[in-house]
């Protein structure tokens, strides 16, 4: 995988260890900027679901990735897109870290007891409703993965230190219902990574950089 070496400087300002992010994760948000797109509120009125993923962090070597998967192109929801495993919160959950784990478990075949939970990023909300809480998780190699073939085309790692660039991230819009709506993304290695998947990415740039 290639990326752009100014983010590699960037990323040697600090060290990115369990323990560092441990720490970040626990400090209050940073406040929005007006220009932060990923920040979104949902409009009164709105019927709020409530969901959860996993953003799993993977150590290698001095080198910390990050995993994601890609969605299957049938899927009536979200084809094709990148994302992380997680999904809407049932009844059954004892919380919002159960729900990605179960998810997980579910999407990928990585086992919950593989996953050291870090911390969460704040709440991520789209228009469509979905309030979507990202816990973050230290996953320590090696592990086994059996992605669900219905669901996951693609199940891949991309280096953290590309994700904690501001620079790399994209502003983008386009028109919908007569209206102009923005969104972020962030292109990486011939792939689009966009929308929620980008904006909570932006959300763990900000916190581990603060």
């Amino acid at each position: 995988m290639t990326y752009n070496p100014l983010t590699q400087r960037h990323a040697d300002l600090f060290p990115i260890t369990r323990d560092t992010v441990i720490e970040r994760l626990a400090r209050p948000a940073p406040p929005p900027e007006p220009e932060d797109l990923y920040v979104i509120t949902l409009t009164e009125g709105v019927r709020v679901t409530e969901a959860a993923v996993l953003v799993p962090l993977v150590p290698h070597s001095g080198a910390v990735n990050v995993l994601l998967t890609q969605r299957t192109a049938h899927l009536a929801d979200h084809a094709g897109q990148i994302s992380f495993p997680g999904g809407r919160v049932e009844s059954s959950d004892r919380n919002r870290e159960d729900t990605a784990l179960r998810e997980t478990d579910e999407e990928i075949g990585l086992r919950r007891t593989q996953v050291e939970v870090l911390g969460r990023l704040p709440d991520y909300e789209i228009p469509s409703g979905f309030r979507i809480t990202p816990v973050v998780g230290w996953i320590e190699p090696p592990f086994e993965l059996k992605p669900d073939p219905f669901e996951v085309d693609t199940v891949f790692e991309a280096p953290l230190a590309y994700f904690l660039e501001p620079l790399n991230y994209q502003r983008r819009e386009y028109r919908f219902r007569d209206r102009h709506r923005h969104y972020m993304a962030i292109p990486f290695d011939g792939r689009y990574i966009w929308g929620a998947t980008a904006g909570m990415l932006y959300s763990l740039c900000r916190m581990l950089r603060g």
